[in-house]
């Protein structure tokens, strides 16, 4: 369970966008987190608040993760993330990690400088500073996954196409890049969805299987909302399944 929620969030970045936006304030999605396709290891949620950052309208995004169950006696987790993003650029000004893993914690505030290009990380645990030169496009790890919903056309996508993105987590730029498979309609709780198929490259060796061991359904309306994801591990598999949902800014289309 210590890589799930990190892996959700981490795949949520996969989803595409159109010409107006995909998301507003008020925006909340709630996902079921299992192991091995049976055992029930947790929750995620994501939620979108309109906010302003140094007199700069924004977005604020908390995302939450935490285990249930027996998983939660043997390993809990609780996990809290917010970005700050520009309502115009997409880019991020702020990202919060706030994590408890299994008795391992880490309280990060991460401001980006958009003028000097820095990153500076004030370790709230550590009681310590330090900065890094970044990318002028850099994202955060919540941030990417709304600024990729409202900066990628899925029309101009064909099979086996690539889209890369780099993110800047914990104190490092990590390239990230995911291949478009294309469309499929999938049954859900909701009913039968149509949607956006991608495959993201993830490290094989250490968690994973192999480098294409992800998978992620994105619903194929307006919202581009992640329905589903699936992870081979090298002990079983993790899937993420929306199980709620209140606050999209264009109908959730079902097909029946």
């Amino acid at each position: 369970m210590k890589k799930l929620y990190l892996i959700f969030i981490i795949s949520s970045q996969l989803l595409v966008a159109q010409e107006t936006s995909s998301f507003q304030g008020g925006e909340w999605l709630k996902f079921r987190l299992s192991y091995s396709g049976w055992l029930k290891a947790g929750n995620a949620t994501l939620e979108v608040f309109d906010d302003v950052y140094n007199n700069i309208p924004v977005y604020k995004v908390v995302a939450k993760g935490w285990t249930t169950g027996p998983l939660n006696w043997v390993f809990k987790v609780e996990d809290h993330y917010e970005s700050h993003f520009d309502k115009q650029t997409g880019l991020p000004y702020k990202f919060v990690r706030n994590t408890y893993e299994g008795g391992y914690t880490k309280n990060r505030i991460i401001d980006f400088d958009r003028v000097q290009n820095k990153a500076y990380i004030n370790d709230v645990k550590e009681q310590s500073t330090s900065s890094f030169n970044i990318e002028n496009d850099i994202q955060d790890l919540v941030s990417a996954y709304y600024f990729l919903r409202n900066n990628y056309e899925t029309e101009l996508l064909k099979k086996g196409d690539i889209v890369k993105l780099n993110i800047f987590f914990d104190s490092e730029t990590f390239p990230f890049k995911l291949k478009y498979l294309g469309q499929e309609s999938i049954k859900t709780s909701f009913g039968k969805i149509k949607c956006i198929k991608f495959r993201p490259y993830v490290m094989a060796g250490r968690v994973f299987k192999e480098e294409e061991s992800l998978t992620l359904w994105v619903t194929a309306d307006a919202n581009k909302v992640p329905i589903k994801i699936s992870a081979t591990l090298d002990v079983g598999s993790l899937r993420a399944d929306l199980v709620a949902l209140k606050g999209l800014r264009h109908p959730f289309e079902i097909q029946f």
